[in-house]
């Protein structure tokens, strides 16, 4: 069967569409939507560098971290609320725990902005001090943190545009993936220039929870901060926890907690990949762009998180059956609105237009810490599969200068989860978290590997000073995010983390795999004996398959004699005797220069004895090269495909197998392929006109 003519090269002489006139209006309808949506095809040397100074790079790279503080502090109300009301106001000091290594990790992370100002990030840490082995396992975690990060900030999303936008309540999944497949449009045309609607965003986001913690802070000094509505609820606790945070079973609550809230985290590690975007001196903007960060998170948490109790706003995973008026349960009907648009509501005045403006500008920022997972996830893939350890189709650019299919990847597995969890960012963050911290684990052990071989060779006093007090932090870091990982796993173990622990441990798996393929192709192909590899065959045997005695046939004759090779004989397979007699006499008839070998075939087979007996011109002479002509019909209408060339399809997908044959398909266009053709491709229609 002759190769599908829509997906060959425009300057393929058999190019022709599927389905004839019809093939090639849906194939100009298809590009000019594709066009339409991502833009005009982009040149390799168009792709320009873009740095930012650090009042443009916080704001663009802490978008994923800022963000966080949309859904952390309702995480830690949510799992302290399980014993009650009066464990709600264990809350502050959960946030305070949280700050604490949000605060390590950040001076943690500034080691490695100096030590690797590359961008390879816990990537390039983990595998140059720990082995690939290590660096492997953190990339694997870093790839469903990537797509976690957008399925989690998008539900979040959904959630906060569904406060604004009451209609949409009851359809956050899909919401979730409208925004998805919105974010993947934007990121496929790769737009530059849409940095400075971060800019925006991020600093709004930033004035308007300044001016949430400024007027609560104000109203809370004058006594005259209201409570919240859902302050006159009572919360109903989980079974084994009526007494409140008491024993083994509220110390495991907290730290269940405690490591809900440290989604606050996430984030962080995305300035150490983009030092190469910071204006020179790169590092030092890099890490002043971080201590930023910490600095503005831990506030924005803290303060958060004071204002809800200030407040007495409750929050909890099923607000129907958990919260109750007067010992009655509040069911169904219900609408429980996140932490921030809580307080913004009642810190403003019910339904006032800064509290809209609030809870309008926090989806906002939900949808751009999505947006910077779009940049992070095709990035690292295109170095995963620079070195071998993803398809080699996630290392290059699109015709836009993107990473084309890394961000449909990224898409696609985010979708799936938005859809699966049912966009409940309380699910999906016991997935989230688990990979957030295999990551700071492992980057942090590699930089303590990464200092202590640095002092083994660094003679200057001051250096090794500067080294020793960063081998110090990274230290304290390594030991903070080991406890916390281990937290984690206990505690979320059985709702959900396994879940991410099995994920990463089949996608490590198949990342090794998809290396080692790649480790005995390069084998089996590299040139240990150049001689060997440049030295011609012996012989070059021709065969020509043939059917019948026509055009076709003739044209491959024809092309096989003009390749001069070392023999060359027609062969055709003996099924229908009359047939074959018939051919034998046309044959002799033209007189043709080449013999004609007729293969027996008691059970009519057409592929195998056409195999049997290529393999036996091996076997005779395993130094020369046979190489079987083809004829095929180049047909240009769908169902013709059908009628055609179906023999030669099977013939070629077993000929492909066989060592040292070459399989040559020589074309022969029908009227029908001729008709469909675009007319720049016809015979004559861009020849020049005399005048």
């Amino acid at each position: 069967m002759a190769a599908d003519p829509c997906v060959l090269p425009p300057t393929d002489p058999r190019r022709t569409p599927r389905a004839g006139i019809a093939c090639v209006a849906v194939s100009d309808i298809a590009d000019a939507a594709k066009r339409l949506l991502v833009g005009r095809p982009l040149r390799s040397d168009s792709s320009r560098g873009v740095v930012l100074p650090k009042r443009a790079a916080l704001p663009v790279f802490a978008s994923d971290a800022l963000s966080s503080m949309a859904y952390a502090p309702d995480e830690i109300l949510l799992m302290l609320a399980l014993a009650g009301v009066a464990a709600t106001a264990f809350a502050p000091w959960v946030g305070l725990a949280v700050v604490v290594v949000l605060l390590v990790v950040v001076a943690s992370y500034r080691q490695i902005v100096r030590a690797y100002p590359s961008g390879g990030g816990d990537y390039e840490v983990a595998t140059t001090n720990l082995g690939p082995t290590a660096g492997t396992g953190v990339a694997s975690a870093l790839l469903l943190d990537y797509v976690l990060t957008v399925a989690v900030s998008l539900s979040a999303g959904a959630q906060y545009l569904a406060v604004v936008v009451p209609q949409v309540r009851g359809y956050e999944p899909w919401v979730a993936v409208v925004l998805i497949v919105a974010l993947t449009v934007v990121n496929l045309r790769g737009v530059r220039e849409a940095a400075w609607v971060f800019v925006v965003v991020i600093y709004c986001f930033m004035a308007a929870v300044g001016v949430l913690a400024v007027a609560g802070a104000v109203q809370h000094l004058t006594g005259s901060l209201a409570q919240a509505p859902s302050a006159a609820l009572d919360i109903v606790p989980a079974a084994g926890l009526e007494q409140g945070l008491v024993g083994v079973a509220g110390a495991f609550l907290v730290a269940r907690a405690f490591a809900s809230g440290a989604v606050a985290l996430t984030g962080v590690e995305s300035v150490t990949t983009a030092v190469p975007s910071f204006r020179r001196p790169r590092r030092r903007n890099a890490a002043v762009t971080l201590a930023l960060l910490g600095a503005i998170s831990a506030v924005m948490l803290l303060t958060i998180l004071f204002l809800a109790g200030a407040t007495g706003i409750k929050f909890v995973e099923d607000p129907a059956t958990q919260l109750t008026r007067d010992g009655v349960p509040v069911g169904d009907g219900y609408q429980q609105h996140p932490v921030l648009a809580q307080l913004a509501e009642t810190v403003f005045g019910g339904a006032g237009i800064i509290a809209f403006v609030i809870t309008g500008v926090t989806a906002l920022v939900l949808l751009l810490a999505a947006n910077t997972a779009f940049h992070g996830f095709p990035v690292l893939g295109s170095r995963l599969a620079k070195d071998g350890y993803l398809p080699r189709q996630l290392h290059t650019r699109g015709d836009r200068m993107a990473f084309s299919n890394g961000i449909v990847t990224l898409a696609v597995a985010a979708a799936v989860l938005v859809l699966a969890f049912g966009a409940e960012v309380t699910a999906l963050i016991q997935l989230y978290i688990v990979g957030v911290f295999v990551s700071f684990t492992l980057s942090q052990l590699g930089m303590l590997r990464h200092w202590s071989r640095g002092l083994r060779k660094e003679p200057d006093p001051k250096a090794r000073r500067q080294m020793r007090w960063s081998r110090v932090v990274n230290g304290i870091g390594f030991a903070l995010t080991a406890a916390v990982l281990l937290i984690v796993l206990v505690t979320k173990f059985t709702h959900g983390a396994w879940i991410t622990l099995v994920a990463m441990g089949l996608l490590f798996l198949v990342m090794r795999g998809i290396h080692r393929h790649y480790d005995r192709v390069r084998a089996e192909l590299a040139l240990d004996d150049v001689a060997g590899a440049r030295a011609l065959p012996s012989r070059v045997h021709a065969v020509v398959l043939v059917s019948r005695v026509h055009k076709p046939t003739l044209r491959a004759l024809a092309y096989a004699r003009a390749s001069r090779p070392s023999t060359l004989e027609a062969v055709t397979v003996g099924v229908d005797p009359d047939e074959i007699r018939d051919l034998r006499e046309r044959w002799e008839a033209l007189d043709l220069p080449v013999p004609l070998r007729v293969l027996d075939s008691p059970y009519r087979e057409i592929t195998r004895p056409v195999l049997q007996y290529v393999r036996s011109l091996r076997r005779e002479s395993p130094r020369d090269l046979v190489v079987v002509y083809i004829p095929e019909y180049v047909v240009g209408r769908w169902w013709e495909h059908l009628l055609h060339n179906q023999s030669a399809l099977r013939l070629k997908g077993r000929l492909l197998f066989t060592p040292g044959v070459v399989v040559a398909s020589v074309p022969w266009q029908l009227s029908s392929a001729g008709v469909a053709a675009p007319e720049a491709d016809r015979p004559g229609e861009n020849a020049p006109r005399g005048g």
